[in-house]
């Protein structure tokens, strides 16, 4: 079963048991608070660093200010907050707050302004699986009564999450294919020379005569070399792209703290392999695949 399939498998159980039926009156008390809980299988340190990635973008998901914008920003990452009780059950967790949150939509009964925090734990489940946990809430300034989620926020956030965790997927097996060509191309340059060459036996004039045979009369002629130069051009705007001044930083994985493999210099051209939102996955000239943010790239004049 695809990694793929296991997230969808995951998003429909938790989403199935928050669309239970429930009786008109009490369908508002258990539907908010509920939180998000999915099994991803991944190792903890993959998924850690991609949630310390999604905590420090400035932004929460799956709420907005006076229906104005599609999300909240101005959100920061803290070690801890009192909007929720202190963390006992393992794991590690994170924060993103924002303070003076005025009314933020999806919270029930919200209004006013206060402080809107989403909590993440992130709990490994043997060495290749981890439970992730999303919660958030808004609690006034000025009377202190807390407003559960509806589910918005933390689903919001966990597809932001899976998407970086996919991203990494897929450049992993960019990479892995991108090995076994270069072997495969590395074994044909190892292969004998003769293996290519035309037997010795086939006279020149019987190989010209049959080559003018197979050719039909009114065979048309190849397309110009402007054509194709222009074609040619296109295409390598589409998937080149130029590394900004003052140069971008090559990154093992779509995140801010991941490891830089190499710095590249301005100007230097780099392939695209994945597209994310705010990275993309490519490979050097060399060979060297990683990952860079979108705004430090530019296409190709």
């Amino acid at each position: 079963m695809t990694l793929h399939v296991l997230w969808k498998i995951g998003m429909i159980l938790v989403v199935s048991l928050a669309a239970l039926p429930l009786p008109a009156r009490e369908k508002d008390a258990t539907s908010y608070g509920m939180g998000l809980i999915v099994n991803i299988p991944l190792p903890e340190s993959e998924v850690t660093q991609v949630v310390q990635d999604v905590i420090q973008n400035g932004i929460i998901r799956g709420t907005k200010e006076y229906n104005k914008d599609e999300y909240i920003t101005g959100a920061t990452a803290v070690t801890s907050t009192r909007v929720f009780p202190e963390w006992t059950e393992g794991g590690k967790v994170f924060y993103k707050v924002r303070l003076k949150a005025l009314d933020p939509r999806n919270f029930k009964d919200s209004s006013d302004v206060g402080t809107l925090a989403v909590r993440y734990v992130v709990q490994p489940q043997g060495d290749k699986n981890t439970v992730l946990r999303i919660d958030a809430r808004f609690v006034e300034d000025f009377r202190h009564i807390a407003h559960a989620s509806n589910g918005s926020v933390e689903s919001a956030e966990y597809k932001d999450i899976h998407d970086h965790l996919d991203a990494i997927e897929s450049m992993k097996a960019q990479t892995v294919e991108a090995q076994k060509e270069k072997q495969g191309q590395s074994e044909k340059k190892q292969m004998p020379a003769a293996a290519d060459e035309t037997p010795a036996t086939v006279p020149q004039s019987a190989t010209a005569n049959a080559a003018s045979t197979d050719a039909p009369p009114h065979e048309s002629a190849p397309a110009s070399p402007q054509t194709l130069e222009q074609h040619v051009q296109d295409l390598r705007r589409q998937v080149q792209r130029l590394v900004k001044s003052p140069g971008a930083a090559l990154k093992s994985a779509p995140f801010h703290t991941a490891t830089t493999l190499q710095s590249l210099p301005t100007g230097t051209e780099v392939l695209i392999v994945v597209s994310t939102p705010y990275w993309l996955g490519v490979e050097t000239h060399e060979g060297q695949h990683g990952w860079i943010l979108r705004d430090e790239l530019e296409q190709v004049p």
